[in-house]
């Protein structure tokens, strides 16, 4: 099993420990450092929706050295649905099913076709944060105690976040060089133009999962592909990481939609 985390100023694979914890008791779980995050080298310059599908990519290669060639149940959080996606398009026998929690690419009412690999970049506001003496400042700022905090809360759509992620947030964004793949997520340039048509393409087993609190509830582009027989949709009462919050409920809606595919 591949867990992969967001993408966000303070990600790392802190945010799928609970499901890497439970899984791990009866399986064997990967959890992703993306490029620029957690123990990932965090080299200066542009981060882009390739890069980060290269390095699953490189990873899924890993796995199937290590355990064997059958194909992975891969996990994805938010943003990271993109890559995950384009990963399983352009390696469908890597991947036995896709979970995708959060996912990008379904709010509002446009949807994404763009020309292939196209991404969403704010050139001017990219080159604008990665000035010297623009960036380093610009990310102290949105790593400060409390401006983590706040935005887990509006991740959570509550007070109540987990104080362990909330912890972990300030140490990996105090890292060296911590700021770059961040500047890139906020310039858009990790944002799929053509992510619908990567959603659409997928022939495997597909499970959402979305919260109904906080930033992240509107979800009115998943009916273009809910009625396709492999995609399956759960909707919890919590925010946009559900299994902090209602980790049994999540976890057994999740394996009831592998049941239904066939355990591995």
């Amino acid at each position: 099993m591949l867990l992969v985390h967001s993408i966000n100023a303070s990600a790392s694979a802190y945010e799928v420990r609970p499901l890497h914890e439970h899984f791990a008791c009866h399986r064997t779980v990967y959890s992703i450092d993306l490029p620029g995050y957690g123990f990932s080298e965090r080299r200066p310059g542009e981060y882009t929706p390739r890069q980060m599908t290269d390095a699953l990519h490189a990873l899924v290669a890993r796995i199937a050295l290590e355990q064997g060639s059958g194909p992975i149940d891969a996990f994805a959080l938010s943003l990271s649905s993109e890559f995950l996606a384009r990963a399983a398009v352009e390696a469908p026998t890597a991947f036995r099913s896709l979970a995708l929690a959060s996912p990008t690419g379904f709010s509002g009412r446009t949807r994404r076709y763009g020309p292939p690999g196209s991404t969403r970049k704010v050139g001017w506001l990219y080159r604008f944060l990665s000035r010297p003496s623009v960036g380093p400042t610009a990310f102290r700022w949105l790593t400060r105690p409390g401006v983590i905090r706040y935005f887990l809360a509006r991740t959570w759509g509550s007070p109540n976040i987990d104080e362990g992620l909330w912890a972990y947030d300030l140490i990996t964004t105090r890292q060296p060089e911590a700021r770059h793949a961040p500047i890139s997520f906020l310039s858009a340039c990790l944002f799929s133009a053509d992510i619908n048509t990567l959603y659409e393409a997928l022939a495997l087993p597909v499970w959402v999962s979305h919260g109904v609190r906080g930033d992240f509830v509107d979800y009115r582009g998943l009916s273009t592909v809910r009625a396709r027989g492999n995609w399956q949709v759960s909707v919890f009462q919590a925010g946009a990481l559900p299994y902090f919050e209602v980790g049994a409920a999540f976890i057994a809606d999740y394996e009831r939609f592998l049941d239904s595919i066939g355990r591995p």
